[in-house]
């Protein structure tokens, strides 16, 4: 008989999911389901808050990226603003940026990912974990939370604290960047680049034990979305918006980031919260794109920074220009992380970065603005709309997991009917079909913002349990 196979809880990712998997009457897989289980109500809440309050509530959508959030939204109120950001706030921003960059993408490859990677999909689930890591690979364990401890202690040097700091704001920074702090940021990249590298070349070296995972873990044809500098060379902070298709070919190009909803539409789905984007010329369900670290290697030309070059001609030559498995957003995410170190260097060495002209002000310039930087899950969209006096009337937010809703879907899928059985089901299958998910390095809490479908339920619990009453609403 037909059945349906859940997955209650994925696990190793940020925020709760579940997924569901229908078999048919032989135990295969007739259809599988992302579901987002919790629901966010950040653009309702806000409104009727001036704008320069944005930046910090908004940051507390997220712990884990709330530097992301942070830039977002302050170059949507740099627009209604609408002020000229001085160069050295605009550098300190992108250093900001690139700190936020290393130590989520640490988490998200040594934390979240690792066990499965280093441990076996098929490992015992018991000690496939960030504990049975650190029992078995000691020195890989190490270096991750040296990483990670690197990117937020350069975010607490330049911020002021580690998680959602108050320093960026609406036309700049409010306080210069001191000479002491560069010269401990200095001090401690080489130690990061040395674990940059390390990790890369461990990981190149682990690539042939998963050919089949990187076959079938979300390997289908897809459009690509990403910032780029001009030149279409790697960019996170600012840039243009450029959408590509599979063969890597030019399908539009976002000059002005109100511009967006041109070619972006959202839609929601049944069973999640996880509103679904879509690329607009094509349509909702098919015009599914991706964002991320493999979007952003594959729109990009070149990264920009030597080291990080090398390693994007070597995973070019592997994979070809334009790779498609979710698999390799593990690998685009070390060559990133290597990139934001060198780009680091590269920030904290400009004449400007210790002068003390980092904040424009002025008061409400226009009733409309919108933000887009790249957060480390990708395209990350602030769009806000005021009144006179600067009270939000309206808010939209497009999280990058929202960007990848569509894409995670068809990924699970195409997963599920690759390693799922029905008649014999194994642990490691099922790990297969949430690893499927981390690769996309989904952060949930920042990117459930559907209303309408499905209703939100509350229930009423007793002490034991039982459903004593239940609203939909």
């Amino acid at each position: 008989m037909s059945r349906t196979l859940t997955i209650d809880h994925v696990t190793r990712i940020e925020g709760h999911a579940k997924i569901t998997v229908e078999l048919d009457d032989e135990g295969r897989v007739a259809d599988a389901r992302f579901h987002v289980t919790q629901v966010r109500g950040f653009e309702k809440f806000v409104e009727g808050r001036p704008y320069y309050e944005m930046p910090a509530i908004t940051a507390r959508i997220c712990g884990i990226c709330p530097v992301s959030h942070l830039l977002a939204s302050v170059k949507a109120c740099d627009e209604i603003m609408a002020v000229r950001i001085p160069e050295p706030a605009q550098l300190l921003r992108q250093l900001l940026h690139c700190a936020q960059f290393v130590q989520s993408h640490a988490l998200s490859f040594f934390y979240l990912s690792a066990p499965d990677l280093l441990l076996g999909m098929d490992g015992d689930p018991a000690a496939r974990n960030v504990v049975g890591l650190a029992q078995k690979h000691p020195e890989l364990a190490r270096d991750g939370i040296a990483l990670r401890k690197f990117g937020q202690q350069a975010i607490e040097r330049l911020a002021g604290e580690r998680v959602h700091p108050s320093w960026t704001v609406p036309g700049g920074v409010n306080k210069p960047l001191a000479a002491e702090d560069r010269d401990f940021i200095l001090g401690e990249l080489p130690i990061a680049r040395s674990i940059a590298r390390r990790t890369l070349k461990f990981f190149r070296g682990a690539l042939d034990r998963y050919r089949d995972e990187i076959e079938h873990f979300g390997n289908q044809s897809t459009r690509y979305a990403a910032l780029t500098g001009v030149d279409g060379n790697f960019a996170i902070y600012d840039g243009l918006l450029r959408f590509k298709d599979a063969d890597g070919n030019l399908l539009a190009t976002v000059k002005r980031p109100a511009d967006y909803a041109r070619w972006i539409g959202e839609a929601t789905m049944p069973g999640t919260y996880l509103k679904a984007p879509y690329f607009k010329p094509v349509g909702y369900p098919a015009g599914i794109y991706r964002v991320g670290p493999l979007a952003r290697l594959n729109v990009a030309e070149q990264c920009g920074t030597p080291e990080a070059d090398a390693e994007l001609a070597e995973y070019r030559q592997r994979f070809g220009r334009m790779p498609r498995s979710a698999f390799l957003f593990h690998y685009a995410r070390l060559i990133e992380a290597l990139y934001c170190i060198e780009r680091m260097e590269q920030l904290l060495e400009e004449p400007d970065i210790l002068s003390p002209h980092v904040r424009a002000t002025a008061g409400v310039n226009a009733l409309e603005g919108v933000g887009i930087a790249e957060a480390p899950r990708g395209v990350l969209i602030h769009h806000y709309r005021v009144d006179e006096q600067g009270a939000i009337r309206w808010a939209n937010l497009i999280i990058a997991t929202g960007h990848n809703n569509l894409a995670i879907r068809q990924s699970v899928k195409q997963v599920a009917e690759r390693y799922l059985d029905g008649r014999q089901l194994t642990e490691g299958m099922l790990n297969r079909v949430q690893a499927v998910v981390r690769a996309f390095d989904p952060c949930l809490s920042c990117s459930t913002h559907a209303l309408g479908l499905p209703p939100l339920e509350i229930r009423l619990l007793s002490a034991a349990g039982e459903v004593l009453h239940a609203v939909k609403v």
